[in-house]
C-alpha cells in the first residue's frame, strides 16, 4: 500500500520502521522543528531525522487546516494514513482524504484513556494492564472505530519508560497486522460510556504531594520516569525521584524519618516512602544509598 506517515516523537518510530519495510511510505508529516537544548537549537523530531535517513520526504506544516496543504495531501494518491503521536488535529477533509481513511496507533485498550497521556495515566491509576489499539481516526478524541488490540500487563515494577517501550513496539506489530487483513476487519465501536481521558502531564504535577498515600505516590514516581520525573526541594534543591517503595514508618507528610541508611519520607496514609533512585540537582541519578553516603536529610521536605 501507498502510505503517508503521520508522527512525531519517538513512540511513533517502530511502527515507521516496520511500515518502510512492508509499504511504500510516500511522505512522513511530523511536527516542525522546535527550539531545544543549551542555546535553544531548533531541533528535528526522531520521526523527521529518521525519515530523511531513509530519503523520505517530510513536510512540517504548522495546521492541516489550511485547504492548500490539504490538496498537497490528496496529491500524494495514498491508499491510507498512519497517525501515531503526530500531535495535530486532522480536519474532516484529511479524514476523507485517502480510500482507506487514517488509522492512528494510540497506546491504551479503547475506550479507557482517551487522550495525551495514557502510558502514564494506566500506571498511574493502578491499571494491572494496558495496550495498544488500531483505530479509525474520526473527528472526536480517539472516539473512531477500533480495530485491533494488544494487551501487555502492568507489574509492580513496570516504569512510564518500560510501559512506552513495549506499546511502542506492540504497535508496530498491530499497525502491520491490521494493514495485511483490513478488508476483513469488522470495526467496533466503542463505548462511550466506559471511556476515560488521559489529560496531557502539567509541570505541576511532578511535584510529590506527602500528604498523599504512599501507594498513590510510588506509582506516580514509576509513572513519570523518566518524563517528566517526580521531585521533592529540600535545603533549596530539587532531588527528582526515579524509584520508591511503599514502607512502614510514621511521621508528619513530607517529614524525614528515622532511616537505618535509607531515605525514608512520611505520607498521608501513616506509611511511608522509601526512596530507591534519586538525582540531586546538577547531579547524575544515583542509589538513595550512595547520596546519603555524602548528605544528611533531617526535618521535612520544603513546601
Amino acid at each position: 500500500m501507498k502510505i503517508v506517515f503521520m508522527g512525531t516523537p519517538d513512540f511513533a518510530l517502530p511502527a515507521l520502521e516496520a511500515l518502510i519495510r512492508e509499504h511504500e511510505v510516500v511522505c512522513v508529516y511530523t511536527q516542525a522543528p522546535k527550539e531545544a537544548g543549551r542555546g535553544n537549537k531548533l531541533t528535528k523530531s526522531p520521526v523527521h531525522v529518521f525519515a530523511e535517513a531513509h530519503g523520505i520526504d517530510v513536510r512540517t506544516p504548522k495546521t492541516l487546516r489550511d485547504e492548500k496543504e490539504q490538496a498537497n495531501l490528496r496529491g500524494l494518491n495514498a491508499d491510507a494514513a498512519v497517525v501515531a503521536a503526530y500531535g495535530l488535529i486532522l480536519p474532516k477533509a484529511v479524514l476523507e482524504a485517502f480510500p482507506y481513511g487514517c488509522l492512528n496507533i494510540h497506546a491504551s485498550l479503547l475506550p479507557r484513556w482517551r487522550g495525551a497521556a495514557p502510558i502514564q495515566r494506566a500506571i498511574e491509576a493502578g491499571d494491572r494492564e494496558s495496550g495498544v489499539t488500531i483505530m479509525q481516526v474520526a473527528e472526536g478524541l480517539d472516539t473512531g472505530d477500533m480495530l485491533m488490540k494488544g494487551c501487555v500487563p502492568i507489574t509492580s515494577e513496570t516504569t512510564g519508560e518500560m510501559l512506552h517501550n513495549e506499546l511502542a513496539a506492540l504497535g508496530a506489530d498491530l499497525i502491520i497486522r491490521t494493514l495485511r487483513n483490513l478488508q476483513n476487519i469488522q470495526p467496533q465501536k466503542q463505548d462511550d460510556a466506559l471511556s476515560c481521558y488521559a489529560a496531557k502531564i502539567d509541570k505541576s504535577e511532578s511535584r510529590l504531594d506527602f500528604a498523599l498515600s504512599a501507594e498513590v505516590l510510588e506509582r506516580k514516581i514509576r509513572a513519570f520516569n523518566p518524563y517528566p520525573a517526580t521531585y521533592f526541594e529540600y535545603g533549596g534543591e530539587r532531588f527528582k525521584v526515579y524509584l520508591a517503595e511503599v514502607a512502614s514508618g510514621q511521621g508528619r507528610p513530607g517529614q524525614f524519618l528515622e532511616n537505618g541508611g535509607r531515605l525514608l519520607i512520611a505520607c498521608g496514609d501513616g506509611r511511608a516512602l522509601n526512596i530507591l533512585k534519586i538525582q540531586r540537582q546538577g547531579k547524575k541519578i544515583m542509589p538513595a544509598a550512595d547520596l546519603l553516603r555524602g548528605m544528611v536529610f533531617s526535618g521535612s521536605v520544603s513546601v
